[in-house]
């Protein structure tokens, strides 16, 4: 019997609190159901006994209290909500308890941005990470020692695991129920709450808000203009010049405050315009990728499936029902 407690936090979301709980009690029928024993005896763990949730519209009861558990086997961090600064001293009396039980051999698991509670432990520093794509940006200023992997679905380190946004923690449930039983059973949940296996990307879902909170007035003034040029051809030198700076100097200054190269930025700046044309638009794959600036199939196919992680006419199909023009 594997151990599993799923903490209660404040300004937790009630959807990633419940659904842990729900497929792996769901699991645990599933294995009856084949004459096999449970294997999850799963328990909502808090701080205190009762935790109101969204402004009180939802109740919470704790099975235990932490000061309760001397041993888990797995711990579920879910997804926060608000302010995170807010979020993060308000459970911050967990840290503790996560930490010494991931000292005595326990997993742990953070579901989208619940991320953040996790790496408030210390236990992500030097360890790749994944989150929300919208709270990306906010996660690499608050734990710079982390190293956030943009778009992934799943990351696995040492025993500790983490889901990218939204929905897409039911794509680390699954990789965890396969883990601790079997393919089968996993498959049987993936049919069982209708949601795909082995999806292993958040890259399709994700809106590029380039990073601006920072305060490099040249680098933003190059954001900017960047953004409201996307279909020219823009080069390095082009906009090195119109700052006044160095390339090399204009460069490193552009990585650091932004997170991304320059070609980066610019790609996917172009490849943003791209999605929401294809999202909203009747336009042919040849008729968007001249509209964003480029004019060679093959490298506005290659960096689109990079960024998205689908072709041009995948990401079309799946997002834009409307027929194409031809």
């Amino acid at each position: 019997m594997k151990n599993v407690s799923i903490i209660i936090p404040e300004t937790a979301v009630i959807e990633a609190v419940a659904d842990p709980h729900y497929i792996l009690k769901a699991v645990n029928q599933f294995l009856v159901a084949s004459n096999r024993s449970p294997l999850f005896n799963v328990q909502l763990v808090g701080l205190t006994k009762e935790v109101k949730l969204e402004n009180s519209l939802y109740s919470v009861h704790a099975e235990k209290l932490v000061t309760e558990v001397e041993k888990t086997d797995l711990i579920f961090i879910p997804a926060l909500s608000g302010d995170m600064h807010t979020a993060l001293e308000l459970n911050k009396h967990f840290i503790p308890w996560i930490v010494q039980q991931y000292k005595n051999g326990a997993e742990v698991a953070s579901l989208c941005i619940g991320a953040f509670l996790l790496a408030s432990t210390g236990l992500l520093n030097g360890k790749k990470c994944s989150t929300h794509w919208n709270s990306a940006n906010e996660f690499r200023n608050m734990f710079p020692e982390v190293e956030l992997v943009d778009g992934s679905i799943i990351t696995e380190e040492s025993g500790i695991y983490s889901s990218g946004g939204a929905n897409s923690y039911w794509s680390l449930l699954l990789y965890l129920v396969e883990k601790y039983t079997d393919r089968d059973t996993a498959i049987l949940a993936s049919k069982y709450f209708a949601v795909d296996i082995d999806r292993d990307s958040q890259a399709a879902f994700m809106m590029f808000e380039g990073q601006k909170n920072h305060e490099d007035a040249e680098i933003l003034k190059t954001q900017l203009f960047i953004e409201a040029n996307f279909h020219d051809k823009i080069t390095i030198a082009e906009l090195a010049d119109k700052v006044a700076i160095g390339r090399r100097s204009f460069e490193r200054r552009f990585k650091n405050a932004t997170n991304n190269t320059v070609v980066e930025y610019v790609q996917r700046v172009k490849i943003e315009a791209a999605k929401r044309s294809f999202e909203s638009s009747q336009k042919n794959i040849s008729s968007v990728m001249f509209d964003v600036g480029y004019t060679d199939t093959k490298a506005f196919r290659t960096v689109f499936k990079k960024i998205t992680g689908l072709t041009p006419i995948e990401y079309r199909n799946k997002y834009n029902k409307q027929e194409p023009a031809l």
